[in-house]
């Protein structure tokens, strides 16, 4: 039973951006993965609380890719939007972009998928809000992510019992 209210795409959309320094990078003056992905997960949480009205967990990250090095002094920026919805589940689509602030370029980093779930106070799955999808993008991504969804489930039928 779902009495909530459809909410738009645009009505969640959240960013996350932060200056890299030396404590967040390698040796090699990268920054480190899990640093841009704890900023993915929290662009992530914001986004689907948003949408959800409520507390999230993060149930996981996919597609993680990584197409080019993000240098220490770049300002480094998260975008999440939700792609789909089911009963109490989300997929957020990330888009990390890195910035050099002094010459003005932004680069495309990487991009992750994130599933996130709404729970209630004891911590149980909780429903969300269906999503009104209001444009051309909105649906090629929710009709992606059905199939995502699709394939996994697909997959967890053939995959032993534990």
């Amino acid at each position: 039973m779902r009495a909530k209210k459809p909410k738009a795409v645009r009505e969640s959309l959240s960013d996350v951006a932060d200056l890299m320094f030396p404590t967040d990078a390698n040796m090699h003056g990268t920054v480190f993965g899990g640093r841009v992905l704890q900023m993915v997960d929290k662009a992530a949480s914001v986004c689907a609380m948003r949408h959800a009205g409520g507390l999230v967990v993060t149930v996981a990250m996919e597609r993680v890719e990584f197409l080019v090095p993000i240098r220490v002094g770049s300002f480094l920026i998260a975008e999440a939007r939700v792609n789909h919805v089911g009963r109490s589940s989300m997929e957020i689509g990330v888009e990390v972009y890195s910035e050099d602030l002094v010459k003005g370029v932004r680069q495309h980093t990487n991009s992750c998928l994130v599933t996130m779930v709404a729970v209630d106070a004891k911590g149980l799955p909780a429903p969300v809000p269906p999503l009104a999808l209001e444009t051309p993008d909105e649906k090629e991504r929710w009709a992606a992510a059905e199939a995502r969804r699709a394939r996994r489930r697909g997959h967890e039928k053939m995959a032993p019992k534990r």
